[in-house]
């Protein structure tokens, strides 16, 4: 009987499973996480914030893109390891970590920047 994906299962020798179990647990929390960030998106939408309008839109719209991509990028980092690490090979880099790191950022520096000019702009 095959598994799914095929390009992962079937190809080199069947790693330790610790290994494997340790690949797919952090594929579940990079999980989680996308379900933090939708969460914190609905949160931020829902709640008066002292920032303009549309960079709180902006920042919303972000949140939700990321949170949504962040499992399918997860995956694709969990098959490319698992992969490798049937193949004997280095283990790859993470597309999820660059991606969470960047954007996380972006948005900490937006709302930071957003909410001191609209203190400013207050007084």
């Amino acid at each position: 009987m095959s598994r799914f994906p095929r390009k992962v299962y079937d190809c080199g020798d069947e790693p330790d499973p610790r290994f494997s179990l340790a690949n797919e647990r952090t594929f579940l929390a990079w999980c989680r996480t996308s379900f933090a960030i939708v969460s914190l998106a609905i949160a931020l939408d829902n709640v008066t914030v002292a920032m303009a309008p549309r960079l709180k839109t902006a920042v919303v719209v972000l949140a939700l893109l990321v949170g949504s991509a962040l499992p399918i990028l997860a995956w694709i980092d969990w098959a490319r390891t698992e992969r490798a690490m049937r193949l004997s090979d280095p283990l790859p880099e993470s597309i999820a970590q660059f991606v969470f790191a960047i954007v996380t950022t972006v948005c900490a520096v937006c709302v930071a920047c957003g909410m001191v000019i609209s203190w400013m702009g207050a007084r």
